[in-house]
């Protein structure tokens, strides 16, 4: 690899804003904020609106269509039998 032509790849903490869950990865996203960790160190600390502790997909809170496709909606709309 060239040298200086490359973000720089650290552990990041990311923050779901939402569920309060964080956690420490690698990223190359930078930050101006900075959170002390479990272990003592501080890492830069990246805010997301949402993840796997507050995505529907992963929670099982999904919303379920129950009335059926495209077609059972149009004749429900426009009252066709």
């Amino acid at each position: 690899m060239k040298n200086g032509i490359h973000p720089e790849y650290r552990k990041v903490v990311f923050q779901d804003t939402s569920s309060d869950y964080k956690f420490l990865t690698g990223s190359t996203k930078e930050s101006s904020e900075t959170i002390e960790w479990e272990d003592g160190n501080t890492y830069p600390l990246i805010r997301v609106e949402i993840s796997s502790a507050s995505h529907p997909f992963y929670t099982g809170k999904q919303k379920a269509d129950k009335e059926g496709g495209r077609v059972d909606r149009f004749k429900k709309k426009y009252n066709i039998k």
